[in-house]
């Protein structure tokens, strides 16, 4: 599998030639935050239960687009959306510590504690808390810096987990997927620590199951059991022309770049997430500004 790194960087020198596109792309759209909502009603949803739930994903914590300002907005702008749950979904930042312009885990995940939802936040770790952590990189071990982050900021972390929630009465299941790209073997090879029989089998009736997932493809693979998976990683492919990436860090391509999808009754949502991949090649967003997810259930 490409990384997004490479793919970005011939994405955007195939398609921003012009110096006006390419100034839109690399400083204006960045800078734009969207509101993008999806309204699903899934086949056997109980009778009743709506439930809003806010998706942030992809912050990669970065000066000027994505610093603590900018997070700011964000988590104000979220808290304003009258949603039930908030999602985090991985790759927060790429530092163990301040660096220049690059935000730190600890930094992006302590601006995050501001979210607020009656139901919680509740988060996932992406590709990049696995490899940009050099140390644990290299002994191969489980706990990264975002873990200890997690925890020390209290924030509800979820690795082939699930939990109950019930709302109004009516109960639903909110589980997280570890990441399937934690460890890079070379030659687009990767060993993950996802585990989603694991993850179900903590599923222990028939209410509806919600899945946090950062990469889409795991999608292609999921029984009927779970409803709606969440997705990001993507980021649109960060380049979007007519609803079609040129370059998209997913094996299956355009199928899971973006969006709403529905296969065989199942549903998944993949974000455009909110940053841009500032140690890239172009940290350019063009045609998929940076949103707030809000999908309505029910």
């Amino acid at each position: 599998m490409p990384t997004r790194r490479h793919l970005i960087g011939a994405a955007a020198g195939a398609l921003l030639l012009g110096t006006s596109t390419a100034g839109y792309g690399l400083a204006l759209e960045p800078r734009r935050l969207a509101i993008t909502r999806y309204a699903i009603r899934p086949d056997a949803w109980p009778a009743g239960l709506k439930l809003r739930i806010a998706v942030l994903t992809d912050v990669h914590g970065h000066e000027p687009h994505m610093g603590l300002d900018r997070l700011a907005q964000v988590v104000d702008v979220t808290n304003g959306l009258g949603c039930d749950l908030i999602c985090l979904l991985g790759d927060y930042a790429e530092h163990a510590a301040p660096r220049g312009r690059y935000l730190s885990w600890q930094q992006v995940l302590k601006q995050l504690t501001g979210l607020k939802a009656p139901l919680g936040v509740h988060g996932i770790l992406g590709n990049h808390e696995w490899w940009d952590d050099r140390d644990n990189r290299r002994a191969r071990g489980r706990e990264t810096v975002a873990h200890r982050a997690f925890r020390d900021l209290g924030l509800p972390l979820y690795e082939n987990r699930a939990v109950r929630l019930v709302k109004g009465g009516a109960p639903f299941w909110l589980a997280g997927l570890g990441d399937q790209l934690a460890y890079p073997l070379g030659r687009r090879r990767f060993q993950g620590v996802d585990d989603v029989p694991g993850t179900l089998a903590q599923v222990t009736d028939a209410a509806p199951v919600i899945l946090m997932a950062h990469e889409p493809d795991i999608f292609a693979t999921l029984p009927r059991r779970v409803t709606l998976t969440l997705s990001g990683h993507t980021h649109g492919g960060q380049v979007r022309l007519f609803g079609w990436s040129p370059v998209v860090p997913s094996q299956f391509g355009n199928r899971y770049a973006y969006g709403h999808v529905v296969e065989n009754g199942r549903h998944l949502v993949v974000s455009g997430g909110l940053g841009t991949v500032a140690a890239g090649l172009a940290p350019v967003r063009f045609g998929v500004p940076p949103e707030i997810v809000v999908v309505d259930l029910g």
